[in-house]
């Protein structure tokens, strides 16, 4: 988990937002099927809320502003320029793209702490879990260029994990448009469990678990027909919520492709 410093500073809405990652939800909104507006009028319907809780992941439209956008982009492109060294090249030598991913980096990207800062992720957070308080789990940048092959593959997030538990949630933010063949899917449903096999993406070795130790994930994308995928055609401003257990996959890209996902882990 990505620390910090624990200094708490007032945001708009009334939150508290600390330099540590952590959020707390106002009483006043605190009920989890309320909705918010807080921010840039930033709104988590009930029915946002419900297909959450049903599916496993839900997009949310427009809630983010230009301004933040660009400020994450901004991000984006200083980690690019100045790699950490838990960045990995998730692409083929001979793809004829690029995919490269890199994590918990906010600490020393100052215009990531700008844009957490400023956006209403905390508070949508809490109201997608059902909880008063969140907490930044990490954060992770994903970028493919255009023509990137490389597609990421079926697999479940928390067991790549160091945590337990139901309510967390992801916040995929695309910087650049997505297209449907190109977004992140969901299989509708499997955040429910169980635990499948985590494995190395380009090679496919269990380095987490024993071997055997838990089950294979099926064969979704040979079988698409049989399974209830979901995904969105996404613009700049929009963003895809999803809890950390939910299966999912991308294709690879068919125009430049860049995206932050924050993890953040509840608790009431």
């Amino acid at each position: 988990m990505c620390g910090g410093l624990q200094q708490r500073q007032p945001r708009a809405g009334g939150g508290l937002l600390d330099f540590g990652g952590h959020y707390r939800l106002p009483r006043s909104v605190a009920a989890p099927c309320q909705g918010i507006c807080h921010d840039r009028t930033a709104v988590v319907s009930p029915a946002d809320i419900a297909a959450f809780q049903r599916d496993g992941a839900v997009c949310l439209r427009q809630v983010l502003s230009t301004e933040q956008i660009e400020l994450l982009k901004a991000g984006i492109d200083w980690n690019l320029a100045h790699p950490s060294p838990r960045a990995k090249v998730a692409s083929q030598p001979d793809d004829p793209g690029w995919f490269i991913e890199d994590f918990c980096n906010w600490q020393e990207n100052r215009l990531y702490r700008q844009f957490l800062a400023s956006v209403p992720l905390g508070a949508i957070g809490a109201l997608l879990t059902g909880s008063a308080e969140i907490r930044l789990y990490h954060d992770h940048m994903l970028t493919k260029e255009p023509g990137t092959r490389q597609r990421t593959p079926w697999h479940q997030d928390q067991p790549y994990y160091n945590i337990e538990g139901q309510q967390n949630v992801s916040c995929w933010i695309p910087v650049d448009p997505v297209s449907r063949s190109a977004t992140l899917e969901f299989l509708a449903g499997s955040h429910r469990g169980p635990w499948l096999m985590p494995r190395t993406f380009r090679d496919a070795q269990a380095r987490w678990f024993p071997e055997g130790s838990l089950a294979d994930l099926p064969d979704i994308e040979g079988h698409r027909e049989r399974f209830p995928i979901i995904g969105w055609e996404l613009e700049p401003g929009d963003m895809v919520c999803f809890q950390m257990l939910t299966l999912h996959a991308a294709g690879g890209a068919d125009q430049a492709a860049a995206a932050g996902l924050l993890g953040a882990i509840a608790r009431r």
